[in-house]
């Protein structure tokens, strides 16, 4: 794999998109719970980032598909308080290439495997995502967490 010429920060967290959206949306309400928890302690005291990958989006998600969609004001104004102090990973086509060899070593998409190769620029040791494969170590310093897993196993549990 390319070298990145970050190492892994402990504590350090990249937050996906999905993130972003649950914190937003009143149909998940347990998502949006924990999503909320997350965000606020990615903001609180600097442990969380995300790449302009997530922005991008973020921003096509919250204008185009929520049932009630952000105008193009309210999404800049989302972006710029709570996205914009977690970005640390502008694109740059060393961050494509990283992402082109994980797709080839991991069999994931593209969008999967760029979203990797930022947290792993950025130095991260968590990525929280429901999209990955749980508990999955990449590139020998970086775990997928589904932050929602928890919450779906007690679902389960109630339900039953």
């Amino acid at each position: 794999m390319p070298n990145l010429n970050t190492s892994p920060t402990e504590d350090l967290f990249f937050l996906d998109t999905n993130i972003f959206v649950y914190a937003l949306l009143a149909s998940e309400p347990l998502k949006k719970q924990r999503a909320v928890q997350l965000l606020e302690q990615a903001l609180g005291n600097h442990s969380g980032c995300i790449s302009y990958q997530v922005i991008h989006e973020f921003a096509n998600v919250a204008t185009r598909r929520f049932r009630q969609r952000m105008t193009n004001a309210e999404c800049l104004q989302f972006i710029e308080a709570a996205m914009e102090p977690l970005n640390r990973v502008p694109s740059s086509s060393g961050l494509v290439n990283v992402a082109l060899t994980l797709q080839n070593e991991t069999g994931y998409s593209f969008y999967d495997s760029l979203i990797l190769a930022g947290a792993l620029q950025a130095g991260a040791t968590t990525l929280y995502t429901e999209d990955l494969p749980h508990h999955q170590l990449i590139g020998g310093s970086l775990r997928i967490v589904n932050p929602f897993l928890l919450l779906a196993m007690q679902a389960d549990s109630s339900a039953g």
